[in-house]
């Protein structure tokens, strides 16, 4: 939601979730080596990875890490590429949001001039989430990912998301 609103700004926005996605329907590699790694179990009736299956399997048994080492290194060079194409269309210095929540994780800070982090606390987001996922399944994403603690750590700014009154600022 953040980095919708930052494109909003005119800021060029690359969503690394949607490329990943992506990857695992359209990248012969990467759907190969997935299949490969988690069986046939994750194909839906036309052969399709079905995410949710995949997900049911990499959040319970901790092999997310097999995921992520199949397709991170497939996403991250698709972000460069779209940050060189951004670039080549509208100049080096346009403006450009990525939205990578696992930016940190795979040490691609150096992608970025600077870091900003939504922070959220577990209770929110398990409000928020509870209606497409079992509670169990959320912690389970949550225990994978990098504590937010620590990401702050990285954080050139801080976006506070527990906030239940929204504050408008209006400039003229």
């Amino acid at each position: 939601t953040a980095a919708k609103l930052f494109s909003k700004q005119w800021y060029n926005r690359i969503d690394a979730d949607e490329i990943g996605h992506k990857i695992i329907k359209k990248t012969p590699i990467a759907y190969k080596k997935i299949i490969k790694t988690f069986g046939n179990g994750i194909l839906d009736e036309n052969k399709n990875i079905n995410r949710k299956r995949l997900g049911d399997i990499v959040f319970n048994n901790k092999t997310l890490k097999k995921l992520n080492s199949i397709t991170h290194p497939i996403i991250i060079k698709e972000i460069k590429k779209q940050i060189m194409i951004i670039q080549e269309k509208c100049g080096s210095k346009t403006k450009i949001i990525i939205d990578a929540p696992l930016l940190l994780e795979t040490n691609t800070k150096d992608l970025v001039d600077k870091i900003i982090i939504v922070k959220c606390g577990k209770e929110n987001i398990l409000k928020r989430l509870n209606k497409k996922h079992p509670k169990e399944k959320i912690e389970n994403i949550l225990n994978a990912q990098m504590p937010p603690d620590e990401k702050l750590k990285y954080a050139d700014f801080a976006i506070d998301n527990n906030m239940l009154l929204i504050i408008c600022i209006y400039i003229r």
